[in-house]
């Protein structure tokens, strides 16, 4: 068979743009030594919130819901958002973390009342069915992968699979549809969203104890699709695959979710250009006057009130800020920094590797690309198209952005072998994965840009979800700082940090 698009004859671009952004670790590290000046500046606040990712948006939207007003956020960053951030160049906007919001299960109302609130949700039909903005949506293709040397539809391998193979896909999933509905005497679903709506049943904390692929050979699931679907799955959701997350994380992917909102668009995400990033756009609204960014937060002291000394990296000052309560939205990893009896060890965040890549309007000639691409066998976990959802006829250039996660047992490793690797390594590291579908995607190519993240995302290794580590770091201290971010529930999504944000906020008020 003929390799894909070996019938368009791209013309190779001699000058090749290529450009590395990423998070701002340079600033973060200086949390180790913590050579600042005194602060020259005090300022009083009734609420102090600290990160400015989807968790602290989220307490300031509650807090103002709630009207309470006298709150300040602080972000060490130049924009809110945290992994729900965006690129733009001139042909389009593109995500530079997560980029789609599944519809939430019925029983979730504070999501919906956000949709609602987006106008993502316009409201409920006679028959009790959400009416949703679709151009808000995915468009058909929706994903499509590509095994056996040509494309096909969905993810899940099809073409020219044995009975044995089919066989054995249809046994998992018919025990994930039962997983799915599955509750304990109480009626708590065994696999919820938030995780902390889950059951606490012996049963189930076992299978936070117990590794996915050691659960699945007691199983006897062995195909070789299978098993990469399911490695898939976890490493795109979680960053590590099959061999690192727990068992109830593995099968969470597949039975949180209830399908249960809307009958008419079961299978659709929402998503848009620049991602999750249009969420936290909604969300900021309610940090207007209120967000200070570039400050790095790195000393504090409880008296009569919480004393939080921090350093704008833009005006190159220390400010002590005095408030009655504090909200560190931080990573567990941000805190130990601060907090001297905090100990981030058995939280293990995932390096990310994100790159956008404009192409010359002939790649993929006449050929449709779906808003999700998947390669069989990849290390990388395929790209989505950014212009998906562009209602012109007309498309010129084209945006894509291909994600990679590395999976591994030793995510300092990566990450520091992530943080030293250059443009061309990286555009090596990228292009070998991406030639295995567009063996000549290299002649199309007019830009990459490659966005580093770190401390990406928490992976829910065993016992990260319902251990003891996790319970603690969720405890206020004094009655005066609070926790919340997605690394407390041991699972970066949306759903996740914005519950973290609404738990901490009641809390505090």
């Amino acid at each position: 068979m003929m390799l894909p698009f070996l019938q368009y004859c791209g013309k190779k671009v001699k000058s090749l743009l290529l450009k590395i952004t990423g998070t701002n670790h340079v600033l973060g590290h200086k949390l180790w030594a913590k050579d600042f000046p005194q602060f020259s500046e005090v300022i009083h606040t009734k609420y102090l919130v600290v990160g400015a990712g989807i968790s602290g948006l989220s307490a300031c939207r509650f807090f103002s819901q709630h009207n309470e007003n006298d709150y300040l956020l602080l972000e060490m960053e130049d924009h809110s958002g945290g992994n729900s951030s965006n690129g733009q160049n001139k042909f389009s906007k593109f995500p530079l973390g997560a980029h789609y919001l599944p519809l939430p299960n019925k029983e979730n109302t504070e999501i919906i009342e956000f949709l609602k609130e987006c106008g993502i949700c316009q409201g409920i039909d006679g028959n009790g069915e959400p009416v949703l903005d679709e151009y808000q949506m995915t468009f058909p293709q929706q994903e499509r992968l590509f095994y056996k040397n040509s494309w096909q539809n969905d993810i899940v391998p099809q073409k020219g699979i044995s009975q044995e193979v089919q066989n054995e896909f249809d046994r998992f999933f018919t025990m994930m549809d039962g997983f799915r509905q599955k509750k304990d005497i109480q009626g708590n679903y065994w696999f919820a969203i938030p995780v902390h709506d889950s059951s606490r049943e012996d049963e189930v904390l076992n299978l936070e104890k117990t590794i996915f692929s050691d659960w699945l050979r007691q199983y006897n699931f062995q195909s070789e699709e299978l098993l990469w679907l399911l490695d898939y799955s976890c490493r795109d959701d979680y960053g590590l695959g099959l061999d690192y997350v727990s068992a109830w994380a593995g099968i969470h992917y597949f039975a949180g979710r209830k399908n249960n909102w809307s009958t008419k668009y079961k299978d659709q995400v929402f998503t848009w250009p620049e991602g999750n990033a249009k969420l936290s756009r909604y969300l900021s609204k309610y940090t207007e006057g209120k967000l200070l960014t570039k400050n790095l937060v790195f000393d504090l002291e409880v008296n009569d009130k919480v004393e939080v000394t921090s350093f704008d990296n833009a005006k190159k000052k220390t400010t002590k800020i005095i408030a009655d309560k504090v909200l560190f939205a931080t990573p567990q990893f941000v805190n130990e920094r601060i907090f001297n009896n905090r100990k981030a060890s058995s939280f293990h965040y995932v390096p990310w590797l994100l790159t956008t890549i404009t192409l010359n309007n002939e790649f993929g000639g006449d050929e449709e690309l779906a808003w999700d691409n998947v390669i069989y066998g990849s290390s990388g976990l395929g790209y989505i198209f950014d212009q998906h959802q562009n209602i012109n006829q007309i498309i010129g250039e084209k945006v894509i952005t291909y994600y990679k996660s590395f999976s591994t047992n030793d995510c300092k490793k990566a990450r520091k072998k992530l943080y030293s690797m250059k443009e061309t390594e990286l555009k090596d590291l990228v292009l070998d994965d991406l030639k295995k579908a567009h063996p000549l995607i290299e002649d199309f190519i007019l830009e990459m840009e490659f966005h580093k993240i770190g401390h990406a995302m928490i992976a829910p290794t065993p016992e990260q979800i319902f251990g003891e580590n996790s319970k603690m770091a969720k405890k206020p201290i004094d009655g005066k700082i609070f926790f919340a971010h997605s690394d407390l529930s041991g699972i970066s999504i949306f759903e996740e940090a914005f519950y973290q944000g609404i738990r901490t906020a009641k809390e505090m008020l």
